[in-house]
Formats: structure tokens, C-alpha cells, sequence
């Protein structure tokens, strides 16, 4: 008889799907469009990023700053003036996704055929299978 342990039962999700910490990192609710921002158009301030990127509450920006400064994504550069300034850029680091970007980019005319896909299954399925 062979024992197992939960341990050997149990699958390691970076082992089953690599990738998923990278998404989990990148593809955050605001993660994206704050990195593609700063990728696109470089060094901005606060405000510039929030018009940028359009409904995204201020308090959601600055927790998501703050969390991609710590991962090492973007850095922010504070100016001891009248009134403070601060900028953010991408950092090198976070520069190293642009090809993921680009990557995405180029797939992103995909959508219509994504979305004349769910049509099709919306109008030829059952409604028990539908979503």
C-alpha cells in the first residue's frame, strides 16, 4: 500500500501554471493600465496618470502606485518645492513587460472575433448552458 501525504496529493500552483504569479503581478484590476500608462507616456504626475486612465479613484491610484513602487514596477521621484511635486516612471523592470504589452496590443483586434464567438454560443446553446 502507498501512503500519501497532503502534501504530494496537493498540486503547486506556480508548478501547475507558471505563468500565474506574473499574471497575478501584471494583470491587476489597475496594475495594467498604470503600467501601460507610464510605458506609453512616460513620466507623469499624479494627476496626468488619473486623466489617463480615466474612472480610477484617487485612493485606488495612490494604493496601487504605492504597491507597484514596492514591486519595483514604477518609481516615484518626490521634488521638495512650492507646492511638492511628485512623478512616476516605469522602472527598467517594469519597462521589461512593454513586449508583453506590444504582445497584447497587436492580439487585442482578436476581441471582435472573441466577442462574435460568445454571440454565436449566446444564440446556439440551450439557455441551461449559457453563462
Amino acid at each position: 500500500m502507498i501512503e500519501t501525504t497532503a502534501a504530494a496529493t496537493d498540486a503547486d500552483p506556480v508548478q501547475a501554471c507558471p505563468i500565474a504569479p506574473v499574471v497575478d503581478l501584471v494583470f491587476s484590476r489597475w496594475t495594467t493600465p498604470i503600467l501601460w500608462t507610464l510605458n506609453e507616456y512616460g513620466r507623469q504626475r499624479f494627476v496626468e496618470l488619473q486623466r489617463r486612465i480615466g474612472v480610477i479613484t484617487p485612493k485606488v491610484l495612490t494604493q496601487r502606485l504605492r504597491q507597484l513602487e514596492r514591486d519595483g514596477l514604477i518609481t516615484r521621484e518626490y521634488f521638495a518645492e512650492v507646492p511638492p511635486r511628485v512623478e512616476y516612471d516605469i522602472s527598467p523592470l517594469g519597462r521589461s513587460l512593454a513586449p508583453l504589452f506590444h504582445s497584447l496590443a497587436e492580439w487585442s483586434p482578436n476581441l471582435a472575433k472573441v466577442e462574435a464567438a460568445r454571440i454565436h454560443f449566446d444564440t446556439t446553446q440551450p439557455p441551461n448552458r449559457r453563462p
